[in-house]
């Protein structure tokens, strides 16, 4: 119990100071990532890790690193990718002059590339906008430099790569033009605000950490910033059994579309 209460506590605590509410993350994932950290850092309780927190920055960087995840990489689950590309971007484009997208929880900034270099390849550049979230700073820092190792390119097709990159003796970096569309931003999916009028919304691969009632709220959250007949693109262990009580629908799998009736 003294235990659970430590934890409880360092929760309330991290959400006063930071704004991040833990407590919308599946518990048993976190804390077993949380504990894991503390222990690392040769803490030996939540109560002197936080004391910690709050007067070592670089420690605090690390701290968000843990919460956050940044697992990504260039072109994940490719046919899905595929399927946006020739199935769902014709619908979006039909009939519209400038698209308006938004990639959620980008971390480290390849899917927002991916779809800039997907979208480059048919549309003029002018013709669309990228907002590029993520809560991570240091993950933005990174995504906005646009270097990458050869291990996060695994799946780009070899004509993207010698196209849309430029090698260096490190690794590979985006081009301009490719980064031009983007603007990177920091956002708290959990407590923030959501613009609207989207025509395109990816967020994969992150609401599998959040509990049940936080899925439920991001959903609404995501739908109300669709512009009707836009698009939710999910991750592949992400199913939404329930589209239609977010007012959606299933259109591909892991794309759902908005009610065209409703605003």
């Amino acid at each position: 119990m003294e235990v659970d209460r430590d934890y409880a506590t360092f929760i309330e605590k991290i959400k006063k100071k930071t704004g991040i509410d833990l407590s919308l993350y599946k518990e048993a994932q976190m804390k077993r990532r949380l504990t894991s950290f503390r222990d690392k850092k040769n803490y030996k309780n939540f109560t002197a890790f936080f004391d910690a927190l709050t007067k070592d920055e670089s420690l605090l960087e690390e701290f968000f690193d843990r919460v956050t995840i940044n697992v990504s990489e260039f072109y994940r689950n490719p046919k899905r990718w595929e399927v946006l590309e020739q199935k769902i971007l014709p619908q979006l484009a039909k009939g519209r002059s400038r698209l308006k997208i938004w990639s959620a929880a980008c971390s480290t900034g390849e899917e927002p590339y991916t779809i800039s270099i997907i979208l480059s390849r048919s549309l003029k550049q002018q013709s669309f906008s990228i907002l590029a979230t993520d809560l991570d700073d240091q993950a933005l820092k990174q995504a906005e430099k646009g270097f990458y190792f050869e291990r996060s390119l695994s799946d780009v097709p070899k004509e993207i790569l010698r196209s849309y990159f430029m090698k260096n003796e490190m690794g590979y970096v985006i081009r301009d033009d490719v980064k031009k569309p983007i603007q990177f931003k920091k956002h708290n999916l959990l407590a923030d605000s959501f613009d609207g009028n989207y025509d395109l919304i990816i967020c994969r691969n992150v609401m599998i950490y959040f509990t049940e009632e936080a899925k439920n709220e991001l959903y609404q959250k995501f739908s109300r910033a669709l512009r009707p007949g836009g698009f939710l693109f999910v991750g592949s262990t992400e199913q939404i059994f329930n589209p239609s009580t977010y007012g959606l629908e299933a259109a591909e799998p892991f794309f759902y579309k908005k009610n065209q009736f409703l605003n």
